[in-house]
């Protein structure tokens, strides 16, 4: 009986004890935000994974380029830690990658996990991309092609993102800032079961705009809970994503995105705080409640590609407060329309728009006039009270209900 016990304690201890922590100064790393470590904080990596472990960020500021998370490992930024990114794009392989709704070659991330379950990311010390240098690349850039009366992408500046998780269930991103990146911000691509919570997620607009920053990319994912977090970036702040392009849903790289949660956080300056596009071929069950705007954007923005086979639906937007740009936006999406040639004309298919509870200040109520094709049907706005000096909807669908909506004090107008 007592062997028996002894067992059973020894198993229970060995199930709650923690994983081993490798400390990456204990590893001849020293705190030097000129040094680059990137070499030898992947050897800590590495020394991890052997047995599973994870890599301790302590105080102090590491320079690093793209670092590789494999199963079994974990990243802790302890207190007054950073993690600073390189700001040479030669510091970042390219590699077999994901952007703007595409399988292609392109740049790691700082921090890239692929294939890693149970992975994790926690604070409370902070993640920085440094991205000074490729904002005033891409700006530049941009003024050159407009000298030229050309287009620019935003692909032709090469910029790492701050994460990028591909592949990997059950994730945490914790306690953590994550500030300044080069290019998007969080990137989950085919990822199932993601909690980002507590996570302060930054960009500037000032004094350099820092361009396409979005602060987390859901792509392709299910089951992904945003909670407690500051989302201040300049792009979108929330992204639903999945692919673009005439054929994109016959793509095997790109799907559907459902079950999305948004809850308890506030949202600083952006260009939207939840936004379904500019890639997006499928978005179901997606929900942002009990959050608080501080800016001049949408609320919710629905970008509609017209080169591109939509649908979006079932999407609440529930107890939303502050101040905003808009409630609703609805418009065509034309950024790198591209048809490849086809004769096809690609639609969008918006159904149950569930928008309620919602009390702020607008710098107008919102507009829903996608493309000629697309269909918008059961758009129901429930207990909205909106101050605005632009009070009417401008609205040409027909399926569209008003319950309980005051905007100045008096009944919403729709045009």
């Amino acid at each position: 009986m007592k062997q028996t016990l002894l067992l059973f304690c020894l198993l229970l201890s060995m199930g709650t004890a923690r994983s081993q922590d490798y400390i990456i100064t204990k590893f001849g790393i020293k705190a030097d935000s000129t040094k680059l470590n990137t070499a030898a904080i992947q050897r800590v990596i590495d020394k991890a994974a052997v047995k599973g472990g994870t890599v301790v960020i302590p105080k102090g500021t590491f320079l690093s380029g793209a670092l590789f998370f494999k199963p079994g490992t974990k990243l802790k930024l302890m207190e007054g830690a950073v993690l600073k990114g390189s700001d040479d794009i030669k510091d970042y392989p390219l590699l077999p990658s994901r952007m703007e709704g595409q399988n292609l070659d392109y740049y790691a991330a700082l921090v890239n996990a692929y294939k890693v379950d149970n992975f994790s990311i926690t604070g409370p010390g902070s993640i920085n991309g440094n991205g000074l240098r490729f904002w005033k690349a891409f700006w530049a850039n941009r003024e050159e092609k407009a000298k030229l009366k050309q287009p620019a992408t935003n692909l032709e500046v090469h910029r790492p993102r701050l994460l990028f998780i591909w592949g990997c269930n059950d994730v945490t991103i914790k306690d953590v800032k994550l500030h300044n990146s080069g290019f998007w911000t969080t990137h989950l691509y085919q990822c199932k079961n993601v909690l980002m919570d507590n996570c302060d997620i930054r960009s500037p607009f000032r004094p350099v705009k820092a361009p396409s920053t979005d602060g987390v990319d859901i792509d392709v994912c299910s089951k992904v809970t945003i909670r407690n977090c500051y989302i201040s970036v300049n792009d979108d702040a929330v992204c639903i994503k999945g692919g673009k392009g005439v054929d994109a849903q016959n793509l095997p790289g790109n799907g559907i995105v459902e079950d999305v949660l948004v809850e308890n956080c506030t949202f600083g300056e952006a260009h939207s705080t939840l936004t379904l596009g500019s890639e997006c071929i499928h978005a179901r069950n997606i929900t942002i409640r009990n959050c608080k705007v501080a800016n001049t954007c949408p609320i919710l923005r629905l970008k509609m590609r017209p080169d591109t086979y939509q649908l979006f639906e079932n999407i609440t937007v529930d107890n939303i407060t502050g101040s905003c740009g808009s409630v609703i936006l609805i418009n065509p999406w034309k950024q790198f329309f591209d048809l490849k040639g086809s004769t096809e004309k690609p639609f969008g298919t918006i159904k149950n728009i569930k928008i309620s509870n919602i009390n702020v200040q607008a710098e107008s109520f919102g507009v829903m006039e996608g493309n000629p094709n697309d269909t918008v049907a059961d758009v129901v706005f429930r207990n909205v009270t909106v101050t605005t000096k632009s009070p009417a909807l401008q609205n040409k669908y027909k399926d569209v209900k008003v319950e309980n909506v005051s905007v100045n004090g008096a009944p919403l107008i729709m045009k």
